[in-house]
């Protein structure tokens, strides 16, 4: 799937938890936000999409600029989804300020059923024990 498929395909994850007025609004010059809504318990949100090969990891400052975004449009939750991973210091700035930071293994939880807000419990769990990022750096790396 494209960037703008994989942001279509977010929206429709957040519609089928029960998001409402939820709309994708990403393109060249989107002000860092690929979709917003509004989350079942009414708070505003603001999503940033992100569909990277899998070497390839999020930077903290991608994070930054959600953060940045989040201000922008008054959202009460931001979250980063992405295909990928998030550097270690991605998510940690994600944690410490709120983001909720989907990596590939929680984007896969969630496409399995798993509801939107169960991903809050999960944020800044890590992302694969060692021999799983072992695994992935001979495979990706």
């Amino acid at each position: 799937m494209d960037g703008t498929q994989f942001e279509d395909f977010v929206a429709d994850l957040c519609r089928r938890d029960g998001c409402t007025e939820v709309r994708r609004v990403g393109r060249t010059g989107d002000d860092g936000a690929d979709v917003r809504g509004r989350l079942p318990d009414g708070r505003t949100m603001v999503i940033q999409c992100k569909r990277y090969q899998p070497k390839r990891k999020i930077s903290n400052g991608e994070v930054r600029n959600l953060l940045g975004s989040q201000v922008h449009f008054k959202a009460e939750v931001a979250l980063f989804v992405t295909t990928t991973y998030f550097s270690g210091p991605a998510e940690r700035c994600a944690v410490q300020n709120g983001v909720v930071a989907v990596h590939r293994d929680h984007l896969g939880l969630w496409n399995n059923g798993a509801a939107l807000p169960s991903l809050t419990a999960v944020n800044g769990a890590g992302q694969g024990d060692r021999r799983h990022r072992a695994l992935r750096k001979n495979t990706y790396e």
